[in-house]
């Protein structure tokens, strides 16, 4: 496993539908604590991308290392083009675009996820609870 996570990461990681040889695409992932976590937990088939706004966050997170099949990229949610193969799962945590904080971005955000995550993939918010799956399907072109 790797580092140790916050015990609010903990559940966070913990509560997620994750398996063996996911896709898995972090948004907000600040210095990559929870990507790293899941990068182990996804395996060496599997493969974990940390989004970030933060030029900071992403350099602290290339600096802690992880394996192989993780990576990181920095850029706004809103503005997210990914022409990979698409991810099973997405999630996010404290992420303003997406949390009620910065209304405007909400809609192309949402539509940014979707496009970058697989028909019958899915994507988990923050909510507390600790995670909340939310349907994309309204956000499909």
């Amino acid at each position: 496993m790797a580092d140790s996570l916050s015990p609010r990461l903990r559940a966070v990681v913990d509560a997620l539908p994750l398996r063996a040889g996911m896709r898995v695409l972090e948004i907000g992932c600040g210095p990559g604590a929870a990507a790293r976590e899941i990068a182990f937990r996804v395996g060496a088939d599997g493969f974990v991308l940390g989004l970030d706004r933060s030029a900071a966050a992403i350099t602290a997170a290339e600096r802690a290392g992880g394996p192989d099949q993780l990576a990181y990229r920095r850029g706004a949610i809103e503005e997210f083009v990914w022409d990979g193969e698409p991810f099973d799962l997405a999630f996010a945590v404290r992420v303003g675009a997406l949390d009620g904080r910065h209304p405007s971005r909400e809609r192309p955000a949402f539509a940014r996820i979707a496009a970058a995550v697989r028909s019958g993939g899915s994507f988990h918010l923050d909510t507390g609870n600790p995670m909340t799956a939310v349907d994309l399907t309204p956000y499909r072109e």
